[in-house]
């Protein structure tokens, strides 16, 4: 295990534990991560009490169609966008009836998308209570930026949970 392994999988772990210590559940929908958010929860021992399971929402069809992010929404905004994040994080808790919904959004490469550089990522999480989304630059390559924005999604359903900064 390398040493960001082993930082994703702490961290990964401390969610988990959160989430418990919370009784709050958790749903993924992902695009540039295609699911590894939920597979590093799932790593985790004990995750089963909490995590409902996740979508991996690649095509702009599944988000509009099963996450039911508006069309005009994508139109106005793109795929690459916080409005868009949260609304897949807003749908993936009402398909599930999860208490939290974690999203990721953005460009992992090789190519720029809707003008949009590669590296500019968009994680969301949001409960019935709170809506809270993050904008990255990440760098590196395309697996670099989406191991970067796993932690971030982490990280973000820490500080929804904790209501302060986590990791930092």
């Amino acid at each position: 295990m390398t040493a960001s392994d082993a930082g994703a999988h702490r961290l990964a772990t401390q969610t988990v534990r959160a989430l418990i210590e919370a009784e709050a559940s958790v749903a993924t929908a992902e695009s540039l991560t295609g699911g590894l958010v939920c597979a590093a929860l799932t790593s985790v021992p004990g995750a089963s009490a909490v995590v409902f399971g996740g979508l991996a929402s690649y095509s702009t069809d599944l988000k509009t169609r099963v996450l039911g992010v508006p069309a005009a929404i994508i139109a106005e905004h793109g795929t690459v966008a916080a409005e868009t994040a949260l609304l897949m994080a807003d749908g993936v808790r009402r398909l599930t009836g999860a208490d939290l919904g974690v999203a990721t959004t953005g460009v992992a490469g090789p190519d720029p998308i809707e003008g949009h550089p590669v590296g500019r990522v968009f994680v969301a999480v949001t409960r019935e209570s709170e809506r809270q989304v993050r904008a990255l630059s990440c760098h590196g390559s395309r697996e670099q930026i989406r191991q970067q924005s796993v932690g971030a999604a982490l990280e973000l359903v820490l500080e929804v949970l904790t209501g302060g900064s986590a990791g930092r």
